[in-house]
């Protein structure tokens, strides 16, 4: 801090001035706040990013500050769950590193007997099964109603019980959990994909 004083001889009339100048700092991010304590890169998943199965990821939106991280995935596709169309940054993001979109417009809703659209998830887990299409990710807003049902989906697929895959989209959904989705997941009917070998999870439970 620096101190500027002015003072009159005590004969006259006295007078001290005392100016106090606050030094200016600037905030910025800086290239050491992106590494950690060995000098290596620091990197920021997407909200409620996780492992869905090999090949196979899931998130919520992914913003500019998760494009490293979604680097080292090597993606090839997106499979992006909202009818909204995708930003210019996260286009560019994608032509820079050859991920191809999948968009499938399924409209957000919090209403409680809206319909979720069958068809649209038939279409979406193809492109999802398709080996062809991994490394993948499946995104939506927050990554918990869209994209929690159509992993459940995909569960059912690989041969899960009710329970666990209930349990999964939980826990993503947490007090956001929406009983239509979990009623779309118990009547979703499966048996149109074949030869899809069950994922090997610990799952001990029965089936319902």
């Amino acid at each position: 801090m620096k101190l500027e004083q002015e003072v009159n001889q005590p004969e006259h009339d006295t007078c001290r001035t005392i100016k106090v100048v606050h030094p200016v700092i600037k905030q910025s991010i800086t290239v050491a706040d992106k590494l950690d304590s060995n000098g290596e890169e620091l990197y920021t998943p997407p909200l409620n990013f996780s492992m869905v199965d090999n090949g196979i990821f899931r998130s919520g939106f992914p913003d500019t500050v998760n494009f490293p991280f979604l680097k080292t995935l090597g993606l090839r596709s997106i499979v992006y769950l909202c009818p909204e169309p995708y930003p210019d940054h996260n286009m560019e993001f994608l032509k820079a590193n050859g991920i191809r979109l999948f968009q499938f417009g399924i409209e957000g809703t919090k209403e409680p007997f809206v319909n979720i659209p069958e068809d649209t998830i038939r279409e979406a887990l193809k492109v999802v099964l398709d080996v062809r299409n991994h490394p993948l990710l499946i995104h939506c807003k927050r990554g918990k109603h869209r994209t929690g049902c159509l992993v459940g989906c995909l569960r059912k697929i690989q041969r899960w019980c009710l329970t666990s895959i209930f349990d999964e989209y939980q826990r993503f959904a947490a007090a956001k959990a929406r009983l239509s989705d979990q009623r779309f997941m118990e009547v979703f009917d499966a048996s149109g994909f074949k030869d899809i070998p069950p994922c090997p999870c610990s799952c001990s439970c029965s089936r319902r």
